[in-house]
């Protein structure tokens, strides 16, 4: 099948590339030339495991080109938007700025039967209203939110946990492929001779064929609630992380050890393991902006108690970061000018080189604004980072930005940090033994056996 990409940053170009390996033919679309040079060349212009490479494997096909002419999207049965919806700045609302400039890019070149598939994350009703624009050439809307995780987004775009599809009827309904992609809704949606929208569902199995054809669950819903999904599903995850965090807090004046109480706690198989590690919190491009939106959105709704909780989940989460330094300062006795702490880690996670409201970069700041000499090291991000932050000092070899470091920090969990790094060979290289685990990663027991003064987060 032809498809479109409207939009070629991390979301988009990942999916470009993601259908171009599974047999579609792709056109991404961007109005960036250096990004579209630089992806036509099969550069990717972000880190992401597994991406270069089936990046030149579809520009080398075949399947996969990139370009600044929208006209060019002409043609594709399915156009995917895949642009951004970045924090207004103005407020904590999402800017649909790109999404409408999107949409009014593709619509002169739309014709009838064409299928236009948001992947965007945006407040509820924002497809309602893009709808009315793009039925008025004769295409239809749905809405295919992404669940994409930085680090994973190549594996999670092929081989899905769900695809989610909202269409504009009201009766829709959900199953999961079988053998053949073609399973239908079990209230009849997609019967034969049926409505566009149904008729849009089943190209969406069909353009997602290898993992419906695995048995991934296809859901297919209104546009509402395929809106609320990607949100919800954030906005749950933001507070499971928060609320260990919350615990961390009780911790730290009880004397509890919060990574025990998680383990105790994700026994209980309504509850799990997964995501209840306390530390320095969560960042990155999705989950902070994607709750503050919801709120303003719920606001606008005139339900914001509904969702007044996630006002809390994100000062927590920006609370913990303030613990973290304030480890750092008390460990030097409230005063840490002049002092040479290294921070091991500037992505907002590992597997990554995204430094969007990354914690690992705030806590840095912070202690650069307090007087120290701050040194941040990272396998992949540093020159996102110092192109924002270039008052901190950045060194690309661990064990160099180690050497003469009066204090430790370790902001993000790559393995280069809490596998590879022995506690002895650090204390090789730096001046002081103070180590602050940010991640909660290090094996306390043995860092401090080798003469560390260890602090962790909600850790005795």
């Amino acid at each position: 099948m032809k498809l479109s990409v409207i939009g070629c940053g991390y979301l988009g170009a990942v999916h470009a590339a993601a259908m171009a390996s599974i047999g579609h033919e792709v056109v991404g679309i961007d109005v960036d030339e250096r990004k579209i040079d630089a992806l036509s060349s099969g550069e990717a212009p972000f880190f992401e495991p597994g991406l270069p490479e089936i990046l030149s494997a579809g520009i080398a096909s075949g399947n996969l080109r990139f370009t600044t002419d929208i006209a060019e999207a002409k043609g594709a049965r399915v156009h995917f938007i895949g642009v951004g919806t970045p924090q207004q700045r103005d407020g904590d609302a999402a800017d649909l700025t790109y999404v409408d400039a999107a949409v009014d890019a593709l619509l002169p070149h739309l014709t009838s039967g064409d299928i236009v598939a948001g992947k965007s994350t945006v407040p509820v009703g924002t497809a309602a209203q893009l709808a009315l624009r793009v039925e008025a050439t004769g295409a239809t809307l749905v809405w295919n939110p992404e669940f994409l995780r930085e680090g994973w987004a190549v594996q999670d775009t092929i081989d899905p946990d769900r695809l989610v599809v909202g269409v504009s009827d009201a009766s829709t309904g959900s199953a999961a492929g079988r053998s053949g992609g073609v399973s239908r809704p079990s209230t009849g949606l997609g019967s034969a001779g049926g409505s566009s929208a149904a008729d849009a569902a089943d190209v969406l199995r069909e353009v997602y064929h290898p993992a419906v054809t695995k048995g991934t669950p296809f859901i297919v819903t209104d546009l509402a609630t395929a809106e609320l999904v990607k949100v919800a599903a954030n906005a749950f995850l933001a507070t499971k992380i928060s609320f260990i965090n919350a615990m961390s807090e009780i911790a730290e004046v009880t004397g509890a050890d919060v990574t025990q109480l998680a383990d105790a706690i994700g026994h209980d198989a309504r509850i799990g393991r997964r995501f209840l590690g306390a530390g320095i919190g969560f960042g990155g491009g999705c989950l902070p902006k994607d709750i503050r939106a919801f709120s303003a959105r719920a606001e606008e709704l005139g339900r914001s108690e509904s969702v007044s909780f996630l006002r809390e989940v994100d000062a927590i989460n920006l609370r913990r970061r303030e613990r973290a330094v304030h480890l750092v300062v008390d460990a030097f006795e409230g005063n840490v000018v002049g002092k040479n702490i290294t921070l091991l880690g500037a992505a907002f996670k590992p597997h990554s080189d995204d430094i969007r409201d990354s914690p690992a970069l705030d806590v840095a700041v912070r202690l650069k604004g307090l007087g120290a000499e701050v040194t941040v090291t990272d396998p992949e991000a540093l020159e996102n980072a110092r192109r924002q932050h270039p008052q901190l000092n950045y060194v690309d070899d661990r064990d160099e930005a180690l050497r003469g470091a009066d204090a430790v920090i370790v902001v993000t969990e790559w393995d280069e940090y809490r596998r590879e790094l022995s506690p002895e060979h650090a204390a090789s290289l730096t001046a002081g033994t103070i180590v602050v685990d940010g991640r909660n990663c290090l094996d306390a027991a043995a860092w401090r056996e080798a003469g560390w003064t260890y602090y962790g987060m909600g850790r005795p």
